[in-house]
């Protein structure tokens, strides 16, 4: 089989099939990603079980659940230009496994270090590996047409397994148990090894095809050697320009008001207003399918307005949702909160796409490696936010303090937007501005 695909390196390829095999590997990939995601769903679930059982302050939970979101941002640059070292399958293979044994290892833990090890270091780093920079190569090597709309169908997927697996991890973790729910996680993880191992190819090169949308036939690169200088240099090179701080900055705050506010602290917030954990878990869940519309649209927008407004339109939507949620935490769902649902979910990582063609201007061919670095600054404010929301809640006894801190953050990362400067370097083609 490999060899009738492996094509002669610089021959001329065919037409290709009608259906471009671009959008077979992109469905591949979001179905990757769908399957990694229940480790994405478990860390707010954990926060109330692990109080009750080990006695462990929601600052010590907290702290195991930043340690694994940074770790998530750090390595996503690193795994880029692994993934250019060693390819795609190989990378992510390895990182499903790790998140695979993680997960699956907490169920024997005992004590705060072990929480640490297992989810916030081994989870943090194999996720990391699958982190938003697998979505970036795989688009910049296969497309070169409708990258904005295969970015945000790709960003979508994360969400799109959280629809999938929060409910059932919550179900699990009330009827049952929390350690039913990790040990599903793990056994997720692994199911998908064989799919990407089977299925996934790393060049459109490897099948004899042009990128979809691209002119001529592109050759597959050598390895890169020097992964880890490759991206150090990369970043060295970046941070000498104005738009990675700005990018890095408005991207932060997009981590901090998501995954490390939210995703992490929503659950537990509402549950102090006396709403059933399912309730809670549910309304997270409905996110997930909201922000798969919302990312999907935003991929749409991104192709054909200034990707610096869409972002100053996000971030400040996003902020005025935060203002208004102390007044909607209730015992039960009501009308209010289920439109904060449907608003914050179609707003939550719709500033994906346009970040990461804001990185594609600027940057070239290392906007990938680029947009690594900037999604570490995505995790390590989820990371922040994530540990003083925990602190917060044990100091003053509620979350109303982090709600409102993060609508001003918001607003900030709004104003940021709209001084990034934009470029356009050789070759990369600009969406019109509307």
């Amino acid at each position: 089989m490999r060899e009738a695909e492996a094509p002669v390196r610089g021959a001329k390829p065919t037409d290709g099939p009608r259906v471009h095999r671009a959008w077979f590997v992109a469905v591949v990939t979001f179905v990757t990603i769908i399957g990694a995601a229940a480790f994405r769903s478990l860390p707010g679930l954990l926060i109330d079980p692990l109080n009750h059982e080990f006695g462990w302050s929601r600052g010590t939970i907290g702290a195991a659940v930043s340690v694994n979101l940074a770790l998530y941002g750090l390595t996503a640059p690193f795994a880029a230009a692994l993934m250019d070292r060693f390819g795609i399958r190989r990378v992510v293979a390895v990182a499903l496994t790790v998140i695979a044994v993680g997960s699956g290892l907490t169920v024997w833990m005992t004590a705060p270090w072990q929480l640490m090890l297992c989810w916030g270091l081994l989870v943090g780093l194999g996720s990391g590996s699958m982190a938003l920079a697998f979505a970036a190569t795989v688009t910049n090597r296969w497309f070169t047409e409708r990258r904005g709309l295969v970015s945000g169908i790709l960003t979508a997927a994360s969400a799109s397994g959280q629809l999938v697996f929060l409910p059932l991890l919550s179900w699990m973790i009330t009827r049952y148990d929390w350690r039913p729910a990790a040990v599903t996680v793990a056994l997720a993880a692994l199911a998908v090894v064989p799919f990407v191992w089977l299925l996934l190819r790393d060049h459109p090169a490897d099948v004899g095809l042009k990128p979809y949308g691209a002119t001529d036939f592109v050759p597959k690169p050598p390895a890169a050697r020097g992964a880890a200088r490759r991206a150090v240099t990369v970043l060295l090179s970046a941070v000498r320009t104005g738009p990675f701080w700005l990018l890095a900055g408005t991207f932060a705050i997009c981590g901090a008001t998501t995954n490390g506010l939210v995703q992490t602290h929503f659950v537990p917030a509402a549950h102090d207003h006396g709403m059933p954990v399912t309730a809670a878990a549910s309304l997270l869940a409905v996110v997930g399918v909201f922000d798969v519309v919302g990312t999907i649209a935003s991929g749409w927008f991104t192709d054909r307005f200034e990707p610096r407004r869409l972002l100053a339109v996000y971030y400040a939507l996003r902020g005025m949702s935060l203002l208004f949620l102390p007044m909607l935490l209730a015992p039960s769902v009501h009308p209010p909160m289920v439109f904060f649902i449907v608003f914050y979910g179609l707003d939550w990582v719709a500033t994906v796409p346009p970040t990461l063609a804001l990185c594609r201007e600027r940057y070239g061919d290392d906007s990938a490696i680029v947009f690594g670095w900037v999604l570490a600054s995505h995790q390590v404010g989820a990371a922040l936010v994530a540990y003083l929301g925990g602190v917060a809640r044990d100091v003053f006894g509620s979350y109303d303090v982090v709600w409102y801190a993060s609508g001003a953050l918001c607003a900030a990362a709004a104003l940021m937007a709209l001084v990034i400067r934009r470029t356009r370097p050789a070759g990369v083609t600009v969406p019109a501005t509307a």
